[in-house]
């Protein structure tokens, strides 16, 4: 059975995707918690630095957003990081001679 009107075409409105809506993101709090590298990042990011990742990330290296980008997705869709503990995740920014350590976590509400 089609959801199709006459000739095939639906109705005005009725071009909703099937699925149902996306619950709520929970917030993602993105910190600079350590630095294994000599020298300083070139974005100036340091230990001690914290970022709301959906609000602040226009101000993180890009870099450093890139690679953290797909464990803030597995966070927020219910996944877990293997060797972190459930809800959080640390990464590490690919600048070889900064190597800054990034810790993105979940932040209850």
């Amino acid at each position: 059975m089609s959801n199709a009107g006459e000739g095939g075409v639906k109705p005005a409105g009725e071009n909703k995707p099937l699925s149902a809506p996306r619950g709520k993101r929970p917030r993602i709090r993105v910190s600079c918690v350590d630095q294994l590298g000599a020298c300083r990042c070139h974005h100036g990011h340091k230990p001690g630095d914290v970022f709301d990742f959906d609000r602040d990330r226009g101000k993180m290296c890009a870099m450093a957003c890139h690679v953290g980008f797909p464990y803030i997705d597995i966070l927020r869709y219910g996944g877990t990081v293997p060797g972190n503990e459930p809800g959080t995740a640390k990464f590490c920014c690919p600048e070889v001679d900064t190597l800054n350590v990034w810790l993105a976590e979940i932040v209850d509400e």
